[in-house]
């Protein structure tokens, strides 16, 4: 996404590796939600009440609308509109902070698949 973000001006770079990006973002929900275990995590471990989740949950709406107007300006943009070009501009800068957020608490929420070897891990053993 950076490398995308740096080369703006290279149409062909920029627009395949933002769609793929922006494609990778919808889908990732529907695989976690397919591969794991989520009723346990939220209602029997209660973490439906946590305010990570929340938190986490509101930063991707926020980046899915950022997006969304992003998708519109750029086809603005390509459509040869130069007006749309500042806003095109910072919502990208939007979208990497709202995706580094949303990396860092998706990062925070995780659940090793074994528990005991991620603490012998972390304690260096």
């Amino acid at each position: 996404m950076l490398l995308a973000y740096r080369y703006h001006s290279k149409t062909w770079f920029h627009v395949p590796v933002m769609c793929a990006i922006v494609v990778y973002d919808l889908c990732m929900p529907f695989y976690l939600y397919s591969t794991r275990d989520w009723y346990r995590r939220l209602i029997e471990q209660e973490e439906i009440f946590s305010f990570m989740i929340w938190t986490h949950l509101l930063l991707l709406i926020t980046l899915y609308v950022l997006y969304t107007l992003q998708i519109i300006a750029g086809r603005q943009l390509l459509k040869g509109d130069n007006d749309a070009r500042e806003d095109h501009a910072a919502q990208g800068k939007g979208i990497l902070i709202a995706r580094a957020f949303v990396i860092l608490t998706a990062m925070m929420l995780v659940e090793p698949e074994r528990p005991v070897e991620a603490v012998a891990l972390l304690m260096g053993g």
